[in-house]
């Protein structure tokens, strides 16, 4: 037993390892030193920008481009694809945060859930898209909360019970 420990510490390094020039061994990393996380670009062919957003049960494929300003959903404008003047303001948040709403051009397909969730699924995937063309409005999108992923789904419906939580009235007999 003893022999197995002697062999264990001949087999420890004597001194510790050497660290790179300038680094300390006490310091800890701090924002500052560690590398940019980089966001991936979705550079598409003719100067498009890509990006996906999701809310609910909405998926927006959103593609931008410079140019005059106009935002296309579905082939109709957003001010008639949106009848609530709610869902038109989700849409432009991400423009009106970064103040770039006539310099980019903006083609959106959706598909599923209803009005809210397809206006909030927009503005992420605008959001993303804008990151992706110019990196300098990610502070101002992040500030006005337009980056992060609204996770809220419905609750599925259970078995026994008329819907997610309502159950049927409780009988002692």
């Amino acid at each position: 037993m003893s022999e197995e420990i002697r062999d264990l510490k001949d087999l420890a390094p004597e001194k510790e390892p050497e660290l790179p020039a300038g680094a300390e061994g006490s310091e800890v990393e701090t924002a500052a030193t560690l590398p940019e996380k980089e966001i991936p670009v979705k550079k598409m062919p003719g100067g498009w920008f890509a990006g996906t957003g999701r809310r609910k049960t909405s998926v927006a494929r959103v593609r931008i481009k410079p140019g005059t300003g106009s935002v296309l959903v579905n082939g109709k404008p957003y001010d008639t694809f949106f009848t609530r003047a709610q869902d038109r303001l989700d849409v432009l948040g991400p423009l009106e945060a970064t103040q770039v709403r006539d310099k980019y051009d903006i083609i959106v397909k959706v598909h599923g859930g209803g009005p809210t969730g397809q206006s909030g699924a927009i503005r992420l995937g605008i959001a993303r898209a804008l990151m992706g063309a110019d990196r300098t409005l990610e502070p101002a999108l992040r500030a006005g909360d337009h980056t992060s992923r609204d996770s809220r789904m419905v609750e599925r419906k259970k078995f026994g019970q008329h819907k997610a939580r309502k159950s049927t009235q409780f009988s002692k007999r």
